[in-house]
């Protein structure tokens, strides 16, 4: 043989069929879409009592609909109370349905090498946000909403492109828990009415 590294290259005897599973993915797809939901209605959009606050999903890779890349749900923060604190280093939008508060944010400094490091920096910086407002989170930044109301909820609308993970970018990081998260907690339309008012507790 003419290659002078054929000893090592012509090694191994596995046998996979990985460029035509490529091909059969394409070719299923339609099938596979047909499947998926392209309308989905209330009932389709699982609650959840979560660390970062209560979420009502709207779109999750785990939902079966026809959306590849973008997880959104809608955030209710009831009357004077706050979302948990994140960080995650794909970017996020939210609009805001209803209610007024303001953001906090704190800008990390980044280092991608092998290793990843991150550092929050000493400033945080506060951004007033009410009904009709479109909120930007900027990559890898420490973020918490408050609802600056006492008597109304705030209803947000979050948007996160999920691209991130498949690329292993994730890196999603709680900080502080919502100060309802319970993760005993079912979600159910009564428990959901309690929280849009402030009556959290259950009744003696």
């Amino acid at each position: 043989m003419a290659w002078s590294e054929s000893k090592a290259w012509i090694r191994g005897v596995t046998n996979e069929k990985l460029y035509q599973g490529l091909l059969d993915d394409v070719a299923n797809q339609p099938a596979r879409n047909a499947k998926r939901k392209k309308i989905l209605h209330p009932e389709d959009m699982p609650w959840e009592m979560s660390r970062q606050g209560l979420l009502k999903h709207l779109l999750n890779e785990q939902m079966n609909t026809r959306m590849e890349t973008v997880d959104a749900y809608m955030q209710i923060i009831p009357p004077g109370s706050r979302s948990g604190k994140h960080r995650h280093l794909a970017e996020e939008c939210l609009y805001v349905l209803e209610g007024r508060g303001y953001d906090l944010h704190q800008d990390c400094d980044v280092e991608i090498t092998d290793t990843y490091h991150w550092k929050p920096q000493n400033e945080i910086k506060r951004y007033e946000w009410e009904a009709g407002d479109m909120i930007y989170i900027p990559p890898n930044t420490i973020h918490q909403h408050i609802n600056a109301d006492a008597n109304r909820p705030a209803r947000l609308i979050s948007a996160i492109n999920r691209i991130f993970k498949h690329c292993g970018l994730n890196d999603l990081e709680q900080l502080e828990n919502a100060p309802e998260y319970d993760p005993t907690v079912v979600l159910n339309a009564e428990r959901v009415q309690r929280y849009l008012v402030g009556k959290i507790k259950e009744p003696a």
